[in-house]
C-alpha cells in the first residue's frame, strides 16, 4: 500500500486558532462599572458552529495529505476557513490592549511547536544533520531559531533515512510540512491590531486587497528577494483577505449589507476562482494550492458565504448532538491534530506497507492492501495516541491542568448538546 503523502506544505490546517484551537468567550470588561445589585452574568456560549466547521476543516486536511485528491479544497477549503475564524477571534480579544492578546495568542501557540521541534529536531542531529547542510553554519544556527519563534520556515534534514517497517524515509520534510501555517498564523496576529484599524477606516478595501495583492504577485509585476519573503507574502495575499474578512464578521461589516448580497457575490467570486484554476490546467499534482489567485478567490467565496449563513449555535441542534464529542475533542487538541497528522499518516503508511510481505494477502485481497480506507484508520489512531502524548503541551500553554482526552466528559452534565465542566470552563479558556 501506497499513499501520496503530503501533496503539497500549502494545506495545513490548521491546524493551528488557534492555530486551528477552539473558538473562545472573552471575559467581560473588567474596566467596566460593576453594579453590586445584579449579578455576574454567565460567560457566553460557545459557537459550536465554529467549532464544526473547525472539526470538520481538521478532519479534510487529514485526509487531502493522504490522498492528494485535487477535488477536496474545492469541496472545503479548510485553510482559508480557519484563517477566517482565527481572524474572528483575534478581532475580538482586541477589545483588550493588543499587547496583552498577541502576547496572549504567541504563549498558546508556541509551546506545542516547541516540543515537536525538541523532539523532531533531536531526530534529526541523531541521523547526521549538522550546520553544514544549510551552506553556512551561521545561517543554521541562525535558522534554528524559527523553532523556537517561526517568523520563518523552521529549517530541517532533507533526505532522512526512514526507521525500517514502522517510518517512512524524507520523515523531516513530513514533519516540517505544516509549519508554514503556524508562521503565517503569527504574522497575521502581530499585523491584526493595524488590519483592525484599516478595517474600520476602509472595509472594504482592506478586505479585498490581499486578493488584488495576489494577482500582482501570480502575474509577476513585483519581483520580491528570496524564497523566504515570497512564500510569506504569498501566503498572505492568499489567505489575507479570509483573515480580515473573519475580522469584518465579528466587527459587524457584513451584517450592514443587504441580504441579498452575499448569496449574489459570493458563488459568482468563487467560481471566478474556479475558472482561473481550470484555466491554469488545475488537476492532481496542481490544485489550489499550486494557483494562489485561484486558492484566494475560492477560498475568499466559500469563507463569505460560510458566514454569512453562520447560525451562531450556543447549543448542538438535535440531529448534531451525536458528535459533540469529537468536535469538542478536536477544538480541544487542534494544535497538536494539525502538527502531528502528517507524521501519522507517514507512519501509518509505512506499517500498513508491510502487509504486502504476506503472500496470502497478496494473494487474495490485493484489493484492501491498496485502498486507503485502512490507512485513514490507522492514521487516526496514530492521531489519538499523539493526542495522549503530547496534548498536554496545549493545556500547559493555556494555563489549565493537563487532560489526556479532553472531549467535555468530565466534570460536568450534558444539557442540550452543551457540557459543563471541562468542555464548558477551561475549554472556554483555550487559546484566549
Amino acid at each position: 500500500m501506497t499513499t501520496t503523502g503530503l501533496p503539497s506544505p500549502r494545506d495545513g490546517a490548521p491546524g493551528p486558532d488557534e492555530p486551528p484551537g477552539p473558538p473562545t468567550v472573552e471575559p467581560a470588561d473588567p474596566t467596566g462599572p460593576a453594579d453590586p445589585a445584579r449579578p455576574a452574568a454567565p460567560p457566553p456560549a460557545r459557537d459550536r458552529y465554529f467549532d464544526l466547521l473547525r472539526a470538520v476543516a481538521l478532519f479534510r486536511v487529514v485526509l487531502y495529505h493522504l490522498t492528494g485528491w485535487a477535488w477536496l479544497p474545492v469541496l472545503f477549503p479548510s485553510m482559508g476557513v480557519m484563517f477566517a475564524l482565527a481572524g474572528h477571534l483575534v478581532a475580538r480579544s482586541l477589545k483588550r490592549p493588543a499587547v496583552q492578546v498577541v502576547r496572549g495568542r504567541l504563549r498558546r501557540l508556541l509551546p506545542p511547536l516547541w516540543l515537536l521541534g525538541a523532539i523532531g529536531v533531536t531526530g534529526m542531529l541523531a541521523q547526521g544533520w549538522s550546520p553544514d547542510d544549510d551552506g553556512h553554519p551561521g545561517w543554521w544556527f541562525l535558522h534554528l531559531g524559527f523553532w523556537i519563534l517561526p517568523l520563518s520556515d523552521p529549517p530541517y534534514a532533507e533526505g532522512l533515512p526512514g526507521v525500517h517497517g514502522v517510518l517512512g524515509e524524507d520523515w523531516a520534510a513530513e514533519l516540517a510540512g505544516p509549519l508554514w501555517y503556524l508562521r503565517a498564523y503569527l504574522w497575521f496576529v502581530l499585523l491584526s491590531p493595524y488590519l483592525l484599524k484599516l478595517l474600520r477606516a476602509l472595509p472594504w478595501a482592506a478586505i479585498l486587497a490581499p486578493l488584488a495583492l495576489s494577482g500582482v504577485l501570480h502575474l509577476g509585476w513585483i519581483s520580491l528577494p528570496g524564497e523566504r519573503v515570497d512564500s510569506a507574502l504569498t501566503d498572505f495575499s492568499t489567505f489575507g483577505a479570509c483573515w480580515i474578512l473573519g475580522m469584518a464578521h465579528q466587527q459587524g461589516v457584513l451584517r450592514r449589507l443587504p441580504q441579498y448580497v452575499v448569496p449574489s457575490l459570493a458563488p459568482l467570486i468563487a467560481c471566478a476562482g474556479l475558472w482561473y484554476a481550470f484555466r491554469d490546467g488545475f488537476g492532481t499534482g496542481h490544485d489550489l494550492d499550486s494557483i494562489p489567485p485561484a486558492q484566494a478567490l475560492w477560498s475568499f467565496g466559500t469563507v463569505l458565504l460560510l458566514l454569512h449563513l453562520s447560525p451562531s449555535w450556543s447549543e448542538w441542534p438535535r440531529r448534531l448532538r451525536r458528535w459533540d464529542r469529537p468536535v469538542t475533542l478536536l477544538n480541544s487538541r487542534a494544535v497538536t491534530v494539525y502538527l502531528w497528522h502528517n507524521v501519522c499518516i507517514l507512519t501509518a503508511a509505512t506499517l500498513y506497507d508491510r502487509l504486502w510481505g504476506f503472500e496470502t494477502l497478496e494473494r487474495h485481497v490485493p484489493w484492501l492492501l491498496e485502498s486507503i480506507w485502512p490507512v485513514l484508520l490507522l492514521t487516526w489512531i496514530l492521531i489519538a495516541g499523539c493526542v495522549v502524548a503530547f496534548g498536554w503541551a496545549e493545556d500547559l500553554a493555556a494555563k489549565r491542568r493537563p487532560r489526556l482526552w479532553p472531549d467535555g466528559r468530565r466534570g460536568g452534565r450534558r444539557h442540550g448538546g452543551r457540557t459543563g465542566g471541562e468542555s464548558g470552563g477551561a475549554a472556554r479558556h483555550a487559546l484566549r
